[in-house]
């Protein structure tokens, strides 16, 4: 029987790591929905899908200080809907990885699983939720999420860490509603 796995989770919340170690364990292949996302951005039409392609000509500074936190966590909420239509028609028709496969990325999101594979034997969600802007800010400003962190400057990376957190916060209360499996990523201590 195929197995598709799908991991969402707002940016920082280890959903790549997650899906390469299952991936090992499990003997399936995986991929992101950032690389669907790229590939739709090549072939569809921009004008049946202008979600997809927000925001174009933006550099960091420029998106992170005209719109707020709210208005990024919606964009990437509305480019997961049009990414959607791609994942959906690569989990239909994927001929290719037999057994099954693992998709993990932002443009997972719980109410388009609901409404698509609710009932579907095959496939199974699981969800990532950070609500820890702190643990969130140690992975953007190491890491960055525009670009590589070391490209652009500290200030707007507390705009990542607010819609991150707003993102995260939205995912998870449509988790809930649609009682999907998640984990809560915490800190580690160190002893």
């Amino acid at each position: 029987m195929r197995k598709v796995i799908l991991i969402g989770g707002a940016p920082t919340t280890g959903k790549s790591t997650l899906a390469s170690l299952m991936s090992e364990r499990l003997s399936l292949p995986w991929i992101s929905t950032d690389q669907i996302r790229e590939l739709m951005r090549a072939v569809v039409d921009r004008d049946k899908f202008p979600k997809l392609f927000n925001p174009e000509g933006y550099d960091a500074r420029r998106f992170l200080t005209e719109f707020s936190a709210e208005e990024i966590a919606n964009m990437e909420m509305e480019q997961g809907e049009e990414t959607w239509v791609g994942i959906r028609k690569f989990i239909e028709d994927d001929y290719t990885w037999g057994k099954g496969s693992i998709i993990e990325g932002v443009n997972i999101l719980p109410h388009l699983v609901a409404r698509d594979f609710k009932d579907d034997k095959e496939i199974k969600a699981i969800f990532l939720v950070d609500e820890d802007a702190d643990r969130m800010k140690e992975v953007i400003y190491t890491r960055g999420l525009w670009d590589d962190a070391g490209t652009y400057p500290d200030d707007l990376k507390e705009k990542e860490v607010e819609w991150a957190t707003l993102f995260s916060h939205k995912l998870k209360s449509e988790v809930e509603k649609y009682g999907f499996p998640y984990i809560e990523v915490q800190k580690m201590k160190m002893i």
